[in-house]
């Protein structure tokens, strides 16, 4: 397979805002000759934030069956236990229609790769997987259907039996049948080899998929995930549970238990609030309706909230909410003593009133809102001195080999330069890059130093494919040196990253060129990037655009075209203006090519100035 090292996919990271000509960023740097890409280390995550509830020198009881046990978080306070954990735990949420099925098997999988929510393909894999063990639970049922309505009938023959008041064993052929039924047929009823067989068909079924199954870091991504879509489109959490946005299916029961309790779990008070908020007013509005548990459900959820209400520091409402409780179990003891407690500390007057919740900033992203703005408007407007200048045309770029079929060429925004070339490939093209690309897929990762890690601000897996992997490939690597007029012979562009987003996927604000002298990048003889080529190999059907921060533009995803933009300007700087973003994907599956094409190479073809403004 002609690729480069896969995996190796060193990207860059977040930039910081205020530094428009460089500064601290994650660089993509030279993974494209196999080599491990090199950049300062993005800032540190924060731990999970715990709002200071005043410090009660007697702290509030959490629910005491003991669930699984969240992290150790910063407060004196036990954290109650998780949503989605054992015991008692999470049957508020079996009103809101979750379901498990981990009983059937009886089985607990070992730590699964936590790759599955990085790509759509993955997830796409594990559907497969999954349709395996349909087909082995169809069987399992088939077959033990037999076997139930065989032991029905003997159990229907043996009743009538007992029942009957003639059928006396003082008869031997009648004695002779007993003895022989407690002798052979019970012990083959509760010993069957039948039941065994099939329980070790259907265990021997999921042992085939097991190392393809989802791990517990694959949930707690796909959980945040939802959170991150929620937060960027401004999703309420009504509508996600739902599924009004777009075309999706509504969150089900488990996803939302799910979702809740990776929120829950870190202390991310922000968003289990809001998820509470929903559960607790869906059983409010059915009250009357309920199911037999939906009341000891409601309870465990507005128990959940009011200690969520009280580590974000909002007492009063706590209270309520323990009142609120009382109301349905007013034997429960320990929700009585907190009552207690919270109406003491309200009389101490030492609480301050609450602000509002302060959304998590996990990665630490300065222009969020810049970048979440875009992300939901795709496109911006233009200066009226930028529009005269933006233009559509057929170029040939004095290449003979667009001379029978020019580009098509759209000039999207003047300051950065960025360029859109539809019909760049045709859909055949794609798809067999996606197909050379698939086997190769590695979890994307960014460089800090010397080593290579994952990033919760870029989920995605991506492989690197040499021109001589097809050629597909090669073709493409022509066309776009004939468009762009650059020189692509190594070692002046790297290979053709190809990257498939994941569940929610994204890349949150970065440069492509290196933004320190330090960058390996400047060690492999060919400069900083100069330019991006940026390859749409599919179409989504919400989210993805690529939003550029400080130019105040985005371009949505044009399936088939290609993105062209200058890392540097003409006197060799770094362009603060190029800070770009991939937005999250909100349905959809988007794959991309990138070349990065460096500055080697290049000094006849896009010659240097000295003009700071070029």
């Amino acid at each position: 397979m002609g690729t480069g090292q896969e995996g190796d996919d060193e990207d860059d990271g977040e930039r910081q805002d205020g530094d428009r000509d460089g500064g601290d960023s994650q660089d993509d740097a030279g993974a494209g000759w196999g080599q491990a890409g090199w950049a300062p280390a993005p800032p540190p995550r924060p731990p999970a934030s715990v709002a200071d509830p005043g410090h009660p020198p007697t702290p509030p009881h959490p629910p005491s069956p003991p669930f699984k046990a969240g992290p150790p978080r910063p407060s004196p306070l036990r954290p109650p236990p998780s949503p989605g954990g054992g015991g008692g735990g999470g049957g508020w949420m079996r009103g809101l229609g979750a379901l498990g099925l981990g009983v059937l098997l009886v089985l607990v999988p070992p730590p699964a790769p936590a790759e599955t929510y990085t790509a759509m393909l993955s997830v796409r894999r594990a559907l497969g997987s999954e349709g395996r063990l349909l087909r082995r639970l169809r069987a399992y049922l088939r077959e033990e259907s037999g076997r139930l309505r065989r032991l029905a009938r003997f159990y229907e023959k043996v009743q009538a039996l007992h029942q009957d008041p003639k059928a006396s064993v003082d008869n031997p052929l009648l004695a002779f049948s007993l003895i022989k039924r407690l002798h052979s047929d019970w012990p083959n009823v509760i010993y069957s080899d039948e039941a065994t067989e099939n329980t070790q068909a259907l265990h021997a079924g999921f042992k085939e998929v097991e190392q393809e199954l989802p791990g517990a870091e694959d949930l707690d991504g796909a959980a945040r995930a939802l959170m991150r879509l929620q937060d960027v489109y401004a999703l309420s959490v009504k509508g996600m549970a739902n599924g009004v946005f777009q075309r999706a299916g509504p969150v089900g029961g488990s996803g939302r238990r799910a979702a809740l309790q990776v929120a829950y779990d870190t202390g991310d008070y922000y968003h289990s609030i809001a998820w509470l908020e929903e559960a607790v007013g869906l059983f409010r509005l059915s009250y009357g309706s309920w199911n037999p548990e939906d009341r000891s459900s409601l309870e465990d959820a507005l128990d959940h909230l009011a200690f969520s209400y009280f580590m974000a520091g909002n007492i009063s409402h706590a209270l309520s909410l323990s009142k609120e409780f009382l109301h349905y179990d007013p034997s429960n003891r320990r929700v009585a003593r907190n009552v207690v407690k919270y109406e003491k500390l309200l009389e101490m007057g030492t609480v301050t009133s609450p602000g509002p919740l302060q959304r998590p900033n996990g990665t630490r992203l300065q222009s969020r809102d810049a970048y979440e703005e875009l992300c939901q408007r795709p496109g911006g407007q233009p200066s009226l001195e930028q529009l005269s200048r933006l233009s559509c045309s057929y170029e040939t770029n004095g290449s003979p080999y667009l001379l029978l079929q020019p580009a098509k060429k759209e000039v999207v925004q003047i300051q950065p330069y960025v360029a859109l070339y539809h019909d760049f490939i045709s859909d055949t093209e794609a798809e067999t890059i996606k197909g050379l690309a698939g086997p190769w897929l590695q979890r994307s990762v960014v460089a800090s130093g010397e080593k290579q890690q994952k990033a919760e601000y870029r989920i995605s897996k991506s492989a690197w494919l040499k021109d001589t992997a097809d050629p597909v490939v090669r073709a493409l690597e022509q066309r776009i040196a004939a468009v762009t007029g650059l020189d692509l012979r190594p070692p002046y562009a790297e290979y053709l990253q190809v990257v498939n987003y994941g569940l929610g996927g994204h890349y949150e604000p970065h440069f492509d060129h290196a933004t320190s002298r330090k960058s390996p990048l400047y060690r492999m003889k060919s400069g900083n990037r100069i330019a991006t080529v940026m390859i749409y190999l599919s179409a989504v059907e919400a989210g993805g655009s690529t939003a550029f921060i400080y130019a105040n533009f985005s371009v949505p995803v044009v399936k088939n075209a290609a993105l062209f933009w200058w890392n540097l300007r003409r006197n060799g700087d770094g362009d603060g203006d190029t800070l770009h973003a991939g937005c999250p994907v909100l349905a959809g599956d988007k794959w991309v090519a990138n070349k990065w094409i460096h500055e080697h190479g290049q000094e006849f073809r896009r010659p240097c100035s000295t003009d700071a403004q070029d």
